[in-house]
């Protein structure tokens, strides 16, 4: 059977996709080439549950296609630093010329051309890089997830989830990495199976006054300057700072109430399980 190749496959801070979807799809019987930046105790363990690892920058275009060889399908993910568009072009280039059947991409909820923050206008951007490239790219448009809100929680005085997010009773779309992952493996797993080529993936919405209480926390408003400052520092990325900072803004000035954000069927329908709540994620996430 032909390998799929995982992006990512190492895993973040902030939700590892990649990593989740490799275990899936090994879980499935079907093997996976993960490609990985470092090699190092995380590449370690991709080897213990039986995937091929390849280590290397995704920019790199000879890694690229020599890690695309021979795969029937291929997943795409790049962290929230600089170099996205570098990243979706050596990824386009290189699945086109090994004709790939299907690539599975992982985008932002609100990715558009006249999106409000520059990460989501080059997410846009990288849907068409893909899609021009004619491999079968489906795009999962994905809420915020759980983990990058756990991050936060999980940081200062450990009482208090501080965000410039305004009322406690702004609304918040999430989702759980896993989720996102199960449906891509769901896509990946059967290259047949037919799906929009682009999927919105929200799996709770709750306000961000409840979604501190069910992490324990309880729910302080912060100057968006100033949470500006504390997140260039805490992400190392002015990248991150600058997509975050403009993305709580957003939320901020649509407060409560729109109506814009539903649990999509997505990910029940192809990923085969209801999505989990952040209650069922605050539950079952380790200990702080």
């Amino acid at each position: 059977m032909e390998p799929v190749l995982v992006t990512g496959a190492a895993g973040g801070r902030d939700g590892s996709t990649g990593r989740h979807l490799t275990a899936q799809l090994l879980g499935r019987g079907i093997p996976v080439r993960a490609l990985v930046r470092s090699d190092d105790v995380r590449a370690n363990l991709l080897r213990a549950l039986g995937a091929q690892v390849v280590v290397g920058d995704l920019r790199d275009l000879a890694l690229v296609r020599s890690a695309m060889a021979g795969v029937r399908g291929a997943y795409f993910t790049y962290p929230v630093v600089d170099g996205l568009l570098d990243a979706a072009g050596v990824f386009a280039v290189a699945a086109r010329e090994a004709e790939v059947e299907r690539v599975v991409a992982v985008s932002q909820l609100a990715a558009g051309p006249q999106a409000l923050t520059p990460r989501m206008r080059q997410h846009w951007v990288a849907e068409q890089i893909l899609d021009w490239a004619q491999i079968g790219a489906i795009h999962l448009r994905a809420a915020v997830f759980h983990e990058n809100l756990a991050r936060i929680a999980d940081t200062g005085d450990g009482a208090a989830l501080t965000m410039p997010m305004g009322a406690a009773s702004t609304e918040l779309p999430l989702v759980a990495a896993s989720d996102v992952a199960r449906v891509a493996a769901g896509l990946l797993a059967d290259p047949e199976l037919e799906a929009d080529p682009v999927l919105l993936l929200t799996g709770d919405v709750v306000s961000i006054g409840a979604a501190a209480r069910t992490l324990g926390r309880t729910y302080r408003d912060a100057d968006p300057d100033a949470w500006h400052r504390w997140a260039l520092e805490f992400y190392g990325s002015p990248h991150a700072a600058e997509h975050l900072s403009r993305l709580w803004e957003i939320f901020r000035v649509l407060g409560e109430g729109t109506g814009l954000y539903q649990v999509t069927p997505a990910i029940e329908k192809i990923g085969g399980h209801p999505p989990i709540t952040l209650s069922d994620f605050a539950i079952h996430r380790p200990a702080h």
